[in-house]
């Protein structure tokens, strides 16, 4: 089992910057592929950012690699996404996922087959 939440998302001009926290708790300290998703009214799901946990390789969106960066804190409880020169089309709820695995990014987010925990979300607002 594990548990997610999120904090830290709130509302920005273009150009500014967030960052967003999640603290795990339960299995998600070994193991496991740690991310971000996000979804926008009216839109589907998609990923953002993910990692694993024992390290190697980040794979980041084409819409954000440059401008966001991922990473893993307090030994490993705590993820964040920092994110930079934010844009108007980066509004959406964003969710903190994690599930067991090691091929995080193989032409879809997070491993095929494993079980996506995620958390509450927390909202981003990006004003022009």
């Amino acid at each position: 089992q594990v548990q997610l939440v999120e904090s830290g998302g709130g509302s920005v001009q273009a150009g500014g910057s967030l960052r967003l926290s999640c603290a795990a708790s339960g299995d998600a300290k070994s193991g496991y592929c740690m991310g971000w998703r996000r979804q926008a009214p009216g839109k589907e799901r998609e990923g953002v950012a993910v990692m694993h946990t024992g390290g190697g390789k980040i794979f980041y969106s084409d819409s954000v690699k440059g401008r966001f960066t991922i990473s893993l804190a307090n030994g490993k409880n705590t993820m964040t996404l920092q994110m930079n020169s934010l844009k108007p089309e980066d509004t959406a709820m964003y969710y903190c996922a994690a599930a067991r695995g090691y091929d995080c990014y193989s032409g879809s987010w997070f491993p095929q087959g494993s079980f996506v925990y995620m958390g509450q979300g927390t909202q981003v607002t990006v004003s022009s």
